[in-house]
């Protein structure tokens, strides 16, 4: 009888054994799973963080490339590779294989020993010109071991266009300014030297400073007109206004240059209502008309037309003058730009007439064009927003 509860006991023993064997093997499995687990939600977490990086540094409009410890790229952004055209894998390949660029590679090379360089400008090769700004600094750990260099480029073109535009537009106000003051101060100093004295000659002599004068009194108005457009200070009064009427009112101001040169003023619009602001319609107008006429042939003609165009309204203005060359037709838009720079201001022109026009046409919503063939007249055409017809 003194076995059996040794053989109990023993069996007690060995389920109390696989009991904690089977306990333990459920314990470590579930601390796996639970590192498993973790494992996974740190390389979800990790890949969420990199893929929401890598989406920071992509929408960015500066280029980004990143450097490891020996040089070769570790990261480069989209912007990046616009820049650089380049296609492909980037990582893990040499800077100078990435963008050719002797100079990029030295700047990187003094950023590792200098720790930073800012604000370096780089005229990158090849048309169309492109300028981009590079800043370089070092990547260093918390024990200032260097990790890396990390490179950011911004495209400076554009700000270098608009200065070059801002250079050319002051160098050609200050000629434009110069040639009539210098005739304004050459003809008052031959009035004080004694020409004062010859009523006749005194008298021609004050009308041509009157004429350069008015000529440097208009040429300041258009300046400032062009100013408040570009700034947007001008505010339109758009409304409903019938072409017709406004194209007779431009021929009754100009009536009298036309005449002078024997050129007919012919109205051939149909009945057209667009929306606009009157004023500088009339403003419109009056520039293209009167450009017409100086520079259509002598007892030609001055033919305003138009059509609707898709919800638009398409006005036309043709003179029967020489033309335009096809290599100027993009740029007579331009300010200070001539065909003929002589003639021009023969005519009295400042130059801005036709940058005006453009800037009003563009602030109604319109565009503006010309087309030409060299002897048989020049065409200018623009586009307003059409309220329907008359």
């Amino acid at each position: 009888m003194s076995i059996i509860p040794s053989v109990l006991a023993l069996a007690a023993l060995l389920a109390l054994h696989f009991w904690w064997r089977g306990k333990l093997r459920r314990e470590r499995s579930a601390q796996r799973a639970e590192l498993a687990r973790i494992t996974q939600s740190e390389h979800d977490a990790n890949a969420g963080a990199l893929a929401r990086q890598n989406a920071i540094f992509d929408s960015m409009i500066e280029g980004v490339l990143v450097l490891d410890e020996n040089g070769l790229v570790s990261f480069a952004n989209r912007t990046f590779a616009e820049m650089f055209a380049t296609v492909g894998i980037l990582r893990g390949k040499a800077l100078l294989e990435t963008v050719r660029s002797h100079e990029i590679a030295e700047l990187a090379a003094r950023a590792r020993v200098e720790g930073r360089v800012l604000g370096h400008e780089l005229k990158l090769p090849g048309e169309p010109e492109r300028w981009l700004q590079i800043n370089a600094s070092a990547v260093t750990a918390v024990d200032r071991r260097r990790l890396g260099t990390i490179l950011v480029f911004h495209d400076l073109t554009r700000l270098k266009q608009l200065e070059a535009t801002r250079q050319e537009f002051v160098a050609n106000v200050s000629h434009e300014l110069r040639t009539p003051l210098a005739m304004i101060k050459g003809y008052t100093e031959t009035l004080l030297g004694g020409a004062k004295d010859d009523s006749a000659t005194a008298a021609k002599f004050l009308q041509t400073v009157e004429r350069h004068a008015d000529r440097l009194t208009l040429l300041i108005e258009d300046l400032l007109t062009i100013s408040s457009l570009e700034s947007g200070q001008i505010k339109l009064n758009l409304q409903p206004v019938a072409l017709g009427p406004v194209v007779e009112k431009v021929f009754a101001d100009l009536k009298p240059r036309a005449d002078a040169k024997g050129v007919k003023l012919l109205n051939q619009l149909p009945p057209l209502v667009v929306t606009a602001d009157a004023n500088r319609l009339h403003q419109v107008l009056s520039n293209l008309v009167d450009n017409a006429i100086k520079y259509g042939r002598v007892a030609g003609s001055v033919l305003v037309a138009g059509r609707p165009s898709d919800g638009s309204a398409e006005i036309s203005v043709q003179d029967d003058g020489p033309g335009i060359p096809v290599e100027a037709l993009e740029r007579v838009f331009e300010r200070f730009y001539r065909v003929d720079k002589a003639r021009s201001r023969e005519q009295g022109g400042t130059g801005l007439g036709l940058s005006i026009v453009k800037h009003i046409v563009q602030a109604h919503g319109g565009k503006v064009w010309a087309r030409s063939e060299p002897g048989r007249g020049a065409t200018f055409l623009f586009t307003l927003p059409c309220s329907g017809g008359l």
